[in-house]
């Protein structure tokens, strides 16, 4: 096993989703056909021409997830193979050159491995936080034409945070108010809603603030085609528990299906932590009628970022001046089927409880002597 590297005493109490300061990160450049080797950087900051594709046309794409301190003190990286091919998906949609898995892990491992101090303390269920782990690729090279360039940036930087609304871990998962966006696409069909683009987010930035101006934590985006079927909320995945007659029954879980929709790989975790307790399991466009009408007990919002977040509301127009709400559950507190499957999700993570389905990696922990 690797050694032990204790956490920093300097966290910040409480620990916000945000940018810390920490070692550095781990950084490839492509040119003349191939991947460079790996070099470490101190400095967050990046020398770029001025002419950079990335910055002019848009060639960026991203991915987030998370590493955890282990009861032993070791720390592992959560599913980190599901985003290098996320990762190449969306890379191939903008041009950009494919990244091997092997490379994708060894700049995630370093990343993490040079920075273990700041990889908050153990706590069950990881209540205490966790290391977010970004992976960039974008297009370095410069030019005036808007085309691929011939050279392109791959790094990989991380940052302690805590949830991005809110208490995580077996605490009580806060229930969140959601807004319908209606006055905003947020992608086609056909079109790239289903890769993680970093110009898939800014557009929705502003609308996401002014529904935070009026109270709204998340926003939810209907499809482009129809406005009438949920596709997902601005900064993760739906999910939605059917109301049942029996309460004894099995809950159902039901996922939307839709071409513009991020393949969130927290969702596919939760996917299979319901199958594995015997709930049944639903892919299928979901109308938003069906929320008006009551169908689902319970409502969260899915992601890396988000974790699994409890919605006890969602507000839509029901005409262009006025607005409706619909409550989901009791409308106040988060529902008791989403809450076993973050404390069975966040138990794997966290090593609370056994993964059996392998998804923390490296098995014996991030070495620090990388």
């Amino acid at each position: 096993m690797p050694t032990v590297v204790p956490p920093s005493s300097n966290f910040p109490n409480p620990l916000a989703f945000g940018l810390y300061e920490t070692n550095g990160y781990a950084k490839y450049v492509w040119k003349d056909g191939a991947w460079g080797p790996v070099e470490w950087v101190k400095e967050p900051f990046i020398n770029l021409h001025v002419g950079n594709v990335g910055l002019n046309y848009g060639a960026s794409v991203f991915e987030g997830l998370k590493a955890f301190r282990g009861p032993d003190g070791q720390v592992r990286v959560f599913r980190p193979k599901d985003n290098a091919a996320r990762m190449n998906h969306s890379a191939d949609i903008v041009s950009m050159p494919e990244i091997s898995e092997e490379t994708f892990l060894e700049g995630v491992h370093l990343a993490v491995a040079r920075n273990l101090e700041w990889v908050p303390p153990h706590a069950p269920y990881g209540a205490t936080g966790s290391m977010y782990i970004r992976p960039l690729m974008f297009a370095s090279g410069a030019s005036l034409i808007p085309m691929a360039p011939s050279e392109f940036t791959f790094l990989v930087y991380v940052t302690p945070t805590g949830t991005l609304y809110g208490a995580g871990g077996s605490a009580p998962a806060p229930a969140v108010d959601a807004f319908i966006i209606e006055t905003f696409d947020r992608a086609a069909p056909k079109g790239v809603g289903n890769a993680k683009l970093a110009g898939n987010y800014a557009p929705t930035f502003k609308h996401t603030q002014a529904a935070k101006k009026a109270g709204f934590a998340i926003t939810l985006h209907l499809d482009s085609k129809t406005r009438t079927n949920i596709d997902e909320f601005s900064t993760s995945n739906f999910l939605a528990i059917e109301k049942r007659t029996d309460a004894s029954a099995k809950p159902k879980l039901v996922v939307p299906f839709s071409d513009s929709i991020l393949k969130s790989i927290t969702t596919k975790a939760i996917i299979d932590i319901a199958e594995s307790l015997g709930w049944k399991v639903e892919r299928r466009v979901i109308p938003f009628a069906e929320v008006i009408d009551g169908k689902f007990e319970e409502v969260c919002a899915c992601g890396t970022a988000a974790a699994l977040t409890p919605i006890r509301s969602i507000t839509y127009h029901d005409s262009a001046e006025t607005t409706k709400k619909v409550s989901i559950g009791d409308g106040v507190a988060a529902g008791q089927g989403f809450l076993k499957i973050l404390s069975k999700l966040t138990g794997i993570q966290s090593g609370t409880e056994a993964d059996p389905f392998q998804w923390c990696w490296p098995a014996e922990g991030v070495d620090g002597s990388a």
